[in-house]
């Protein structure tokens, strides 16, 4: 079989799928093609130069800033696919992000979140010990970090509590009990082109550190679409306007890498969406709703309140 017409539907290891089930993350060395990163890498460049100068522009509300020790910084930006750089779609629609989702979340996968979070060149404020989302854990929810930057310790490297992902965490309480120094947690240091997934129930975090460089990551979050339509927070329309994402994403792939290996794409009939024709309107579909995470700050999940998980 040529690489023009080679697929892959799924490709995590059962063993690879066990790591991540019973330590709530898994980590995949040099898992983004070499043009990838680079296109993605300057589309990283683009974003962060195109959206520094526009704090508080009311026409740029996927643009996000924060006062930090360094003085106002921008941080994140939302809803990367109408950004103008094809390369997140190509990401999107690449094997090596489409197996990870097969492999976790099987054929109903839902590209739900995309955004890419960065610390710039000076930026050495701390992330919180936090978990993204908290849920019953029927289902897989995870998120596919794809790391532009080397990501080292004494730099600002996440750590992790394996195992954390099992149950709702007391980060109040982790946190007055421990401070960075939860028993069990790992650095986890990272390469660019490095791809790390991670339960959003795993509790993570990264500590404060000064001449920090610029570190940049991509995340991509998938559930199944069995989830959502049994617990939510979005709607059956919802889904599928996220869904309608992967076509166009697939077809870009395939046109960006026409040698490269392609996705086989095999989601139910129930789940297979109808796509609308206007690349526009499919490109940026926001949230009108989130799962709650648990961190120490107001609003956060109450981990006593939260249902029995399945795991």
């Amino acid at each position: 079989m040529s690489t023009a017409t080679a697929t892959v539907t799924a490709d995590l290891t059962p063993e690879q799928v066990a790591f991540f089930d019973e330590n709530g993350y898994l980590i995949l060395r040099n898992r983004i093609p070499a043009d990838l990163l680079a296109r993605l890498r300057a589309a990283g460049d683009t974003w962060i130069a195109e959206g520094i100068h526009r704090d508080g522009d009311p026409d740029a509300p996927d643009l996000h800033f924060a006062d930090r020790p360094s003085g106002r910084v921008m941080y994140r930006v939302d809803y990367l696919h109408d950004k103008g750089q094809s390369v997140s779609l190509d990401l999107l629609g690449s094997p090596a992000m489409l197996g990870i989702a097969a492999s976790l979340a099987g054929p109903n996968f839902v590209p739900t979140y995309e955004s890419m979070v960065f610390k710039n060149t000076g930026d050495g404020a701390p992330i919180d010990w936090h978990q993204d989302a908290v849920h019953p854990r029927r289902w897989r929810i995870f998120n596919v970090d794809v790391y532009l930057d080397p990501s080292v310790s004494g730099g600002g490297a996440l750590r992790v509590v394996p195992g954390s992902n099992k149950r709702p965490a007391d980060i109040c309480a982790l946190e007055e009990r421990s401070g960075w120094d939860v028993p069990g947690a790992i650095e986890v240091e990272m390469a660019p082109g490095d791809v790390l997934v991670h339960d959003v129930m795993l509790v993570h975090g990264s500590p404060p550190v000064h001449g920090n460089k610029l570190r940049r990551t991509i995340y991509y979050e998938f559930r199944p679409a069995e989830q959502i339509a049994a617990e939510g927070p979005w709607d059956a329309d919802w889904v599928s306007r996220r869904m309608r994402l992967l076509p166009l994403a697939l077809a870009r792939h395939a046109q960006t890498y026409p040698d490269a290996a392609q996705f086989d794409w095999r989601p139910d009939p129930a789940f297979r969406p109808e796509q609308v024709g206007d690349e526009a309107t499919e490109l940026r579909i926001v949230h009108t709703s989130h799962t709650p995470g648990s961190f120490c700050s107001a609003g956060s999940v109450d981990p006593a309140a939260m249902p029995a998980t399945a795991g």
